[in-house]
């Protein structure tokens, strides 16, 4: 059976408060009955040495000291019954000569003489000092009583011990006090417990209350409703788990919703290309191509599995870096040669935008320590966002620049550019900007997730600024080698002809161009 956090607050706190009461309680009744015993001791040794300075000067002078004036019978007895206690005067061998016993009675309530002499014992300890001790226990009385005793002078010059003077008090009356006092302390400990119950379960009830509301959310959270909620109602530790949960249910709520936006896209991207294959392989195969046409629709098809490849090294790659497989083989190599090697892959859409391309012509040699092919990758992906967002026209600018430990490369393209609100998620999985989605209808949000995951691998960063309708900027480092070894320049760092895209006959650049893109397109680049 399931025990629910209410329940299980709830009993531990009574019990915690239960024992708290019975602790308390035990203590209490101790003290308080060793608190009275001493009390009583001490009202009856004071009584007693009271009862023996009086008659010490009330005795007469008789050898066994057993004259009395009945005076002093009188004032014994009323003495007694003003302290409920026996008192009782003895001489040396223990012979009880004067008494009142007002603490002893019989069955039916009458009071009784209990004894006539007390153990000499007794007596002896009195008289040499202060006897302290039980009558049970010390054979003066049958039943447990407070007894005290003291030395009785001879007379009032004379201190020399003549007998005792003893005060005895029934326990009993003591045990029915105590008996009285604990019943009222039960009493308070039952309200108090009451009350504590009360509290400590509406406490509790608050307490949980949140806690089911996040419980019952998970469940819907788990069973696929993504857009439940809790309210936040405090800033202590369950509001902060309350915040939590949204922020985590936000989170859950973009990802389901991109992530049904990949998979389309995925799907999208998968079946275009093979229904393009399948459709162009079927018609050379039955002959409605007819042979003059065939090597068209091959290299049509050709360009659809190159589509396809990139696309499963792209999910390979995502695959990898969300595992943590993805390892870097890093190696020293010219970060600006690739940069322009990339810039010729897109010749064709280049010249067909009529983009102004800058900044190749100032290109020198910047050597960076990492993984050739990814990031390559990076700039490829880069790259070929600038060229699809760049108005037909419009310029892009590259920049490519070192400092002491680390080399810097900006790639700028004019065009409609980016809202405010949405440059801090370009590199967030699965996002799209609301342009690209209207020029970029095949694009999957994976690009710039995996160049900010590429780069970061390799200790580095970007950032992107934009400005609507002007321009947008794509900005990244990589550290420098700690080493660098004198590199062998792979082109002229004066203006090279072969760069000034817009400015050469396409034949001119035919044969270096296409091999540069041939290189590039056999690694499958996304």
């Amino acid at each position: 059976m399931q025990k629910s956090l209410f329940g299980k607050y709830l009993r531990n706190t009574m019990i915690i408060v239960f024992s708290s009461f019975v602790v308390l309680g035990s203590v209490m009744m101790v003290a308080f009955s060793e608190y009275t015993k001493n009390d009583k001791r001490k009202i009856l040794t004071q009584s007693a040495t009271s009862m023996a300075s009086i008659t010490a000067s009330m005795v007469a002078e008789e050898d066994n000291g057993s004259a009395v004036s009945s005076f002093l019978l009188l004032f014994v007895k009323s003495f007694s019954l003003n302290i409920d206690a026996d008192i009782f005067v003895t001489d040396l061998d223990g012979n009880v000569i004067l008494g009142a016993f007002a603490n002893s009675t019989d069955r039916v309530g009458k009071q009784f003489v209990p004894f006539k002499s007390v153990p000499k014992e007794a007596v002896e300890r009195a008289a040499a000092g202060t006897f302290t001790g039980n009558g049970k226990r010390n054979g003066i009385y049958e039943d447990p009583y407070y007894v005290v005793g003291v030395p009785l002078a001879t007379s009032a010059e004379d201190k020399t011990p003549s007998g005792a003077v003893f005060a005895a008090m029934n326990t009993a009356s003591l045990t029915e006090y105590q008996f009285a006092t604990f019943q009222m302390f039960l009493i308070a400990a039952a309200a108090a417990f009451l009350l504590s119950f009360c509290i400590v379960g509406l406490f509790a009830y608050r307490l949980v209350k949140p806690l089911r509301q996040i419980s019952a959310a998970a469940r819907s959270l788990g069973e696929g409703d993504f857009s439940v909620r809790v309210p936040v109602a405090s800033s202590d530790e369950i509001g902060q788990l309350a915040l939590s949960f949204n922020t985590m249910a936000d989170s859950l709520s973009n990802s389901e919703s991109m992530s049904r936006s990949f998979v389309a896209n995925v799907s999208h991207e998968l079946k275009t290309p093979m229904t393009t294959i399948a459709g162009f392989i079927d018609g050379i195969l039955d002959g409605t191509i007819p042979p003059e046409r065939q090597s068209h629709y091959l290299r049509i098809v050709s360009d659809e599995v190159k589509r396809l490849s990139r696309l499963v090294k792209t999910m390979l790659n995502l695959s990898r870096i969300d595992n943590g497989e993805l390892k870097l083989r890093p190696a020293d190599f010219d970060i600006s040669e690739t940069v322009l090697s990339t810039v010729l892959t897109f010749e064709k859409s280049i010249d067909e935008k009529q983009i102004d391309v800058r900044g190749l012509d100032a290109l020198a040699p910047k050597q960076v320590h990492g993984d050739e092919d990814l990031l390559h990758q990076v700039v490829y992906n880069l790259v070929e966002n600038a060229v699809k967002f760049t108005n037909p026209g419009g310029y892009i600018k590259f920049t490519v620049c070192d400092s002491i430990d680390r080399v810097a490369v900006d790639i700028e393209n004019s065009g409609s550019g980016i809202q405010a609100d949405e440059l801090p998620l370009v590199f967030e999985k699965f996002y799209k900007t609301d342009k690209s989605r209207s020029q970029d209808k095949n694009g999957m949000g994976l690009g710039l997730y995996l160049v900010k995951t590429i780069i970061r691998l390799h200790g580095g960063d970007i950032s992107v600024t934009s400005a609507v309708d002007q321009f947008t900027r794509f900005s990244f480092y990589i550290p420098k080698p700690a080493e660098v070894p004198k590199l062998k320049p792979a082109y002229s760092s004066a203006p090279v002809e072969d760069a000034v895209i817009s400015e050469r006959p396409k034949k001119e650049r035919h044969g270096k161009d296409d091999a540069k893109s041939n290189h590039k397109d056999g690694q499958n680049h996304e």
